[in-house]
Formats: C-alpha cells, sequence, structure tokens
C-alpha cells in the first residue's frame, strides 16, 4: 500500500469529510435506506472521478479508499475496492454523453443527469449495476429505470427484459390504435404491443403448426405473460363464444388490469394475410358483445404472426373500426426437423398418465 497516500494532508481532510457523510448516511438510512445511500454513492463517483483526475495520489488511491473506509465503517458494505469502480463507473456513464453539440450542451445535459439521478435513486443498487452493465445508452438506461420504477421489477426480470431487448420493441407493433382508441388509452395500448415478440423459451422446430405455437406457450405460460408484459391476466385458450347459435373459438384470451379490457390473441404460423384482420375483427367485436361489460373498456386485438409486410398490413388495418394490432414472434434457436417425430405430443403424454395410473 502507499503510505506516502495516507498521510497526503489533502486526502486526510477529505477522508474525514467523507467519513462524516458516511455517518450522516447510515443515520438517514433508517428512514430511507436506498435512496440516501445510491445518493452518497452518486456523489461518492463525482469525487473519485475529481480525485483521480486532479489529486497526485497514486495508482492505488482506490485500493487505499478502499481500506481506509472499510476498517473505519467494518459492518457497512459496499466499500470493496470493486464497489468503488462501479460507483465511479455509474458515475461516468451518466455523465460522460453529450446528447447535442458541445457549444449548447451544458445547461440540457445538467438538466438530462438531473432527472436521470433522481430516478436512478429509487432503483436498487444491483439493478443500477445491472443497467450500466447492458445498456449502450442514456435513453436505453432511462428506459429502463423507468419501467423498473412502473412495474417493481426484481433484478432477474428486469435483467430477463434487457437482454430480450425490450428498449428496440416495445411500441413497435403495427396498430390502428390512434384511429380507435380514445387518448390515453390509445398511447397506453401502443405501449403493451411489442414487435417482434420474443418466443426463445420455446422449444420448437422451425415448421410447427399453430396448434403447437399455442400448445407451447400455454404450457409456458408464466415466461408468455412475462413475455406479454404487466397488466395481462391469462382466462383462456380456444376460448369458445356461441353467436346466435354458432360456435367460435379465440385462441388465446386475455384481460389487461390496467388497460381495463379483454385482448384477444391470435397466431399465425405463416406470413401476415389481409384477411387474418378481418377474422381478428370479428372476434374482438364478439367479445365486446358478448363478454365486455360496462365497466370494461374497448376489447383489443393482437395478432402475432410469422413475419408480415408492414405496408399490407398498413393497408388491411385502415378501414378496420376495432381496435387491432399486428407483430411478428421470433424464435432464433428451433430445434432440428429430424427431431419432431420423437418429440411426443401433449395428448400423447396425457394418455401414457392415464395407462400407468389405471394400472396401478
Amino acid at each position: 500500500m502507499n503510505n506516502s497516500l495516507t498521510i497526503d494532508e489533502d486526502y486526510s481532510v477529505w477522508l474525514k469529510e467523507l467519513k462524516n457523510k458516511v455517518r450522516l448516511v447510515q443515520i438517514k438510512a433508517v428512514v430511507k435506506v436506498n435512496s440516501e445511500l445510491l445518493q452518497f454513492y452518486w456523489e461518492l463517483g463525482a469525487d473519485i472521478v475529481e480525485k483521480q483526475a486532479t489529486a497526485k495520489w497514486g495508482d492505488g488511491f482506490l485500493s487505499n479508499l478502499s481500506h481506509d473506509l472499510m476498517v473505519e465503517f467494518p459492518d457497512m458494505k459496499g466499500f470493496s475496492k470493486r464497489n468503488l469502480e462501479l460507483i465511479r463507473q455509474w458515475h461516468l456513464f451518466y455523465t460522460k454523453e453529450k446528447p447535442i453539440a458541445q457549444q449548447a450542451v451544458s445547461q440540457l445535459e445538467t438538466k438530462i443527469v438531473q432527472q436521470a439521478v433522481a430516478q436512478i435513486t429509487q432503483i436498487p443498487w444491483g439493478h443500477n449495476i445491472a443497467i450500466i452493465s447492458k445498456c449502450k445508452n442514456l435513453d436505453e438506461a432511462i428506459f429502463y429505470i423507468q419501467k423498473t420504477i412502473q412495474n417493481n421489477w426484481s433484478r432477474s426480470v428486469l435483467t430477463h427484459h434487457i437482454e430480450s431487448n425490450l428498449f428496440k420493441r416495445e411500441g413497435k407493433a403495427i396498430t390502428n390504435f390512434k384511429a380507435t382508441l380514445p387518448e390515453p388509452q390509445s398511447d397506453l395500448a401502443i405501449e403493451t404491443l411489442k414487435d417482434p415478440y420474443n418466443f426463445d423459451f420455446l422449444t420448437l422446430t422451425e415448421k410447427h403448426n399453430e396448434k403447437e405455437l399455442e400448445n407451447a406457450l400455454i404450457n409456458h405460460v408464466t415466461h408468455f405473460l412475462l413475455e406479454l408484459g404487466a397488466g395481462f391476466s391469462y382466462l383462456g385458450k380456444q376460448y369458445k363464444l356461441e353467436v346466435s347459435g354458432d360456435e367460435f373459438f379465440i385462441d388465446l384470451l386475455f384481460y389487461h388490469v390496467k388497460l381495463h379490457c379483454y385482448v384477444v390473441v391470435e397466431l399465425k404460423t405463416v406470413k401476415f394475410k389481409p384477411e387474418f384482420a378481418g377474422k381478428l375483427n370479428f372476434y374482438v367485436s364478439a367479445v365486446d358483445g358478448i363478454l365486455k361489460s360496462e365497466q370494461d373498456d374497448t376489447t383489443i386485438g393482437i395478432l402475432i404472426c410469422k413475419s408480415k409486410n408492414d405496408t399490407v398490413v398498413e393497408y388491411a388495418l385502415k378501414d378496420v373500426h376495432k381496435p387491432i394490432g399486428v407483430s411478428e414472434y421470433i424464435i432464433t434457436k428451433n430445434l432440428p426437423d429430424e427431431f419432431r417425430s420423437s418429440l411426443p405430443s401433449i395428448e400423447e403424454i396425457e394418455a401414457e398418465l392415464s395407462g400407468v395410473e389405471e394400472s396401478q
């Protein structure tokens, strides 16, 4: 350890001030643990960046600081050399970007950073580290911060959404919501949809059909609801609607507790065709007529296809009067087709299990 550093007068004065700050944080933490601690981390990060740039304390600065703080506060976590490095990295992530031309940047940059700091201190430290470790820019980071606050995501759920690139997928589906829903419901509904939906949690062959896809999604309904997003409540598959004696079956039916409406989901393992919108429009109308109550808002339809031509979708939805959105789904890790025949169907598994039960 560089002993000359620990007896440097400037360092000793700053270390004393820092220790007083820690004591204040410990007192305030009884009332507001996370926010006060992260506000302290933010100020510490700024200090570390500034001291490393201006003070001549050598390469062992963070090691010395870690040692001195851990000796003074042995019961307080967060002062390891690695965590001090992360605190520095965290501070730099939000202060290094230049959102507009340098000559006009100062005032706007300060405002953006202040807004970011007000939000990042509302989420746990582990969430913050996940965000700065995986996000490429400030806009993406702020998106995940806000979503974490809104939805109370755990760190694992947050990590899942970052790794599945929710930032670039949310609100990207083609819809007619602006024309068919009032504000602010239309904006919330648009944000609710993604494009594409990532079904990598499924193990399907490239040539899977709609029944296989539907069964697989329901067999993994927890993952499916996570991918759909917050607010979806599963009501059933092949949901029967009877219209004047004729029976119709909806692939998947949900209720969205934030939008306060039924959501009809139709699955297509082929490229979008205009007639798909007509069929979904009928289902949405039927749900409105049969299931919707006065307390429910207008039913929404979501068509999830293997692929789509965006221009064709836009034309198909142009004169549809029910709110419908169209998205693609992706499965990047399909099973080889030769394994398809070796995978038992749900019916085969059920028959096998019933046979075992009867023989016992």
